[in-house]
């Protein structure tokens, strides 16, 4: 039986050269190629494909974006622009990665080292969980947050948020459109902001320091952070301590 596979990349060279290179594999079947992180994740749910060449950086959404969201539980190609230190992270949970431009050898090994991964059957949700956890472990600044609302999934821009609010075993993410629910950690997104932006004011808030209108004192444990859509949020003393640092005062 052949193994099933597609691509989700949003260069129409680089699937054209995948789908090229997999001419010299006929043990794999290509079902498509998919131009953004949209259509190829509800490709991965759709399709229900053993393989998936994964391109990261593409429109809507990325290819980390992609694995975040997907029910099944593929074994993962990387195909990136992203230089080889920084990708090397990856390998360990990837079946392999293709560092652009790649030839058909170096396409050939990854192919061969997928398919081994495919047949050992050792491929489970495990895999694409130690891809996002060594990803979200990266110190990298956040821009963007992929939420689900319904059926749907939105990204959401950083500068947009208001306010971060621990939530059970969920973050609620505020901005001018409502709140959304978010599956991870407030140490996660308190790693990852950017720190002159953003203060974690309360072991429940970090806030957008931007979206502050004032401070009140509110007893001698706590201050009040006002939000200029006159939200109210208590800050520890921790927290305002913070706080001052950030916004200099």
């Amino acid at each position: 039986m052949k193994i099933k596979a597609i691509i989700i990349e949003d260069e129409e060279p680089a699937r054209e050269l995948i789908s090229n290179f997999l001419k010299d594999h006929p043990e794999i079947e290509l079902l498509g190629g998919f131009s953004d992180g949209f259509s190829g994740l509800k490709a991965i749910n759709g399709l229900h494909p053993e393989l998936v060449f994964l391109d990261i950086q593409m429109p809507k959404l990325t290819g980390f974006e992609v694995l975040e969201f997907v029910n099944e539980s593929p074994v993962v190609i990387f195909t990136t622009a992203y230089d080889q230190y920084a990708i090397k992270a990856f390998e360990a949970n990837a079946a392999d990665y293709l560092l652009k431009p790649f030839s058909r050898e170096r396409f050939s090994l990854a192919v061969e080292k997928a398919i081994e991964k495919i047949q050992s059957r050792h491929q489970d949700t495990k895999a694409i969980d130690g891809i996002l956890k060594t990803y979200e472990e990266k110190p990298s600044v956040l821009e963007r947050i992929a939420v689900r609302t319904g059926s749907q999934i939105k990204v959401l821009q950083v500068f947009d948020v208001t306010y971060f609010e621990a939530y059970g075993d969920y973050v609620k993410i505020h901005n001018r459109e409502g709140a959304f629910l978010k599956e991870k950690t407030m140490k996660y997104f308190e790693t990852h902001l950017e720190k002159n932006k953003f203060a974690r004011i309360h072991r429940s808030y970090i806030v957008n320091v931007a979206e502050i209108n004032k401070i009140e004192y509110y007893d001698k444990e706590s201050y009040m952070v006002v939000l200029k859509d006159n939200t109210r949020l208590k800050a520890s003393t921790a927290g305002y301590k913070l706080l001052r640092e950030v916004i200099n005062l």
